[in-house]
């Protein structure tokens, strides 16, 4: 999907409630009135093009707009660093919010995911009023006002899931209207999610059920369906594990739980039972498959992406930065690897035998292995989501290890020792483990056209089909249908070439999500709604370390024990189940109360 940053109509004042008469009664700066946008069939286009454009958190939850500060750049990666899974590690920059932001630095200021997008709002409401008297055929008309308000139901559902409770704007305000409309409190949490689920159900079925060649990246019905499937999943969790604050600003009663996940599961199985969607399994090595649902586009699996092409997004194109930053050195100014994973979740990858895949750190430590040894018989999904010492990269292995152990025992650390230099080529410093997820070999970003942050051509993956499977599982699972569960975390388990479960707990449904959705922007939200994250967001993360021994080609293999940082304690907080609103935008509407335990 290209932007359109020409566009020039007034279609956000900005913060819909707290605008004044003064900016709304300027004249446009604009040269295109948004009353002759909509009589013009090219420009109604470009209006809702421009949408998408405006909605950053359609790439990976990102914050904000342009090339350093949406999915071109680094912020990209926050939601997946403010995790358990992996931390920003350009030591002498960190330029992400999610560095300091996960050490028990979120307060009343906020700044970490932050996004309150009623200017977004604001442009789809007037698209939704201004749309029905355009010249467009009926039938245009229909199917671009459900794309309208399954826009906006997506931009509540972000919203909502950052803040709890938030303002119900479904018309564009005037400055002329009563303090009260302009100044609207906070909607319950529970009548969010609600208004969220009734558009779905009331745009869905004026969706397309396949979206034709020219118009990939736009919602169709099941795209609609998954957005339902997943945000009555959180309902569920929030009403099922929360609190009720606020008198229900934020928190679901319990009582709502059971409806809530029966509207997930509905939706779920609607995207099952239509058979447009399969398992990504086009590849017989079962590492190469799974690698392959994130870099070959429009697959089987594909509900609904965000587009990329290779056009680096500061010069007009639309490109993003996942090759860029996460690739192996000499990428991003001869750093590469920006994101590095834990060992942790490393470990959290089984066998494919179905046992557990945590190291015995006492016995590793304790003798030379190969990394086959040290990797035999893991989860062929590791393979495809991590990349460390001796990972098949462009032709070669790459090369992590920080030292050479002598025939005395001693470590060699600078210089090199029979011609074998004592340090590798790649980060030794950080966590021993890149992100393979999304990166592309084939993409060069070291010069040419493809030169600059945002080149990646990859798409952003916002709804797949394992996910509607894994949702299918928690949902019948939290209902009683434990036969069904089963049944959709097998599937999935098959696929990625693990051992069947015989028998399910709520453990396994949340573990496999871990595993099977790592780093595509899940677990910061999921480990929130189960409001677990106070435990699994403040524990002292592991990295390992290959030290190379020059008589055999073994490795001597050290855990680093707090591997943030001695001065970087993770911490996540009781009132960092929702981020809050801020001073400044409290102070500018009094009736939007902050949510508990900021001050």
């Amino acid at each position: 999907m290209k932007k359109v940053i020409s566009l020039l109509i007034l279609i956000s004042i900005g913060a819909c409630f707290s605008c004044n008469k003064e900016v709304l009664n300027k004249k446009p700066l604009s040269i295109i009135s948004d009353a002759d946008v909509f009589k013009d069939p090219a420009l109604i286009n470009a209006y809702l093009t421009q949408i998408y454009y405006d909605m950053p958190v359609l790439g990976n939850d990102c914050n904000a707009n342009g090339p350093t500060d949406g999915d071109g750049s680094w912020h990209a990666f926050d939601i997946n660093d403010v995790s358990d899974e992996s931390f920003p590690q350009f030591r002498d920059w960190n330029p992400s919010n999610a560095f300091t932001f996960k050490y028990g630095n979120l307060n009343i200021g906020g700044g970490v995911l932050d996004w309150w997008g009623y200017n977004t709002v604001r442009e789809i409401n007037q698209f939704l009023e201004k749309l029905p008297s355009s010249p467009l055929p009926a039938d245009q008309v229909k199917s671009k006002l459900a794309e309208a308000r399954f826009l906006r139901a997506f931009c509540y559902f972000s919203m909502v899931k950052r803040y709890g409770g938030i303002p119900l704007i479904t018309k564009v305000q005037d400055a002329n209207e009563d303090q009260a409309t302009l100044f609207p409190p906070r909607a319950t949490e529970q009548a969010v999610y609600d208004f969220i689920i009734s558009e779905i159900d009331a745009c869905a079925s004026d969706l397309p059920e396949v979206v034709s060649a020219d118009n990939l990246g736009r919602p169709s019905k099941y795209a609609a369906l998954a957005l339902k499937s997943r945000a009555a999943l959180y309902a569920g969790s929030i009403a099922q594990f929360g609190t009720v604050e606020l008198n229900g600003v934020v928190g679901i009663p319990a009582s709502a739980a059971k409806a809530y996940y029966q509207a997930s599961y509905d939706a779920s199985q609607a995207i099952i039972k239509s058979a447009k969607y399969a398992l990504y399994n086009a590849d017989a090595n079962k590492s190469t498959n799974f690698r392959n649902i994130f870099l070959v586009k429009n697959n089987s699996e594909v509900i609904f992406a965000k587009r990329h092409d290779n056009a680096n997004e500061a010069t007009g194109g639309n490109g993003w930065g996942v090759d860029f930053f996460n690739c192996p050195r000499p990428q991003a100014w001869g750093r590469g690897l920006y994101e590095q994973a834990y060992l942790e979740l490393a470990e959290s990858f089984d066998h494919v035998d179905g046992t557990p895949g945590t190291l015995d750190r006492v016995a590793i430590q304790n003798k030379l292995m190969t990394t086959d040894e040290l990797w035999a018989n893991k989860d062929p999904r590791f393979f495809a989501t991590f990349y460390t010492q001796n990972t098949s990269w462009k032709g070669n292995k790459l090369d992590f290890h920080a030292g050479i152990r002598l025939p005395d025992g001693s470590i060699k650390t600078d210089g090199a020792y029979n011609g074998i230099a004592a340090t590798g080529d790649q980060d030794y410093q950080g966590t021993g483990i890149g992100v393979l997820k999304y990166l592309d070999e084939s993409h060069d970003n070291m010069a040419g056209a493809n030169s600059g942050w945002s080149t990646s051509a990859q798409d952003w993956l916002i709804f797949r089909y394992a996910e509607i499977l894994l949702n299918n599982a928690e949902a019948a699972f939290e209902l009683g249908n434990t036969a069904d569960a089963l049944n959709s975390i097998n599937q999935v388990r098959g696929r990625a070439g693990i051992a069947a479960l015989d028998n399910l707990t709520r453990d396994n449904i949340h573990h496999e999500r871990k595993v099977e959705l790592a780093f595509e922007g899940q677990r910061y939200w999921d480990v929130r709604r189960w409001r677990t994250a106070v435990h699994d967001l403040s524990i002292r993360w592991s990295g390992i370390r290959y030290i190379l021994d020059g008589a055999t080609g073994k490795y001597q293999i050290q855990i680093i024990n707090n591997v943030d940082g001695t001065s970087n304690i993770p911490q996540f907080r009781q009132e960092n189940y929702y981020l809050p609103l801020t001073v400044g935008r409290t102070s500018n509407n009094p009736k939007l109360v902050e949510n508990p335990g900021y001050k």
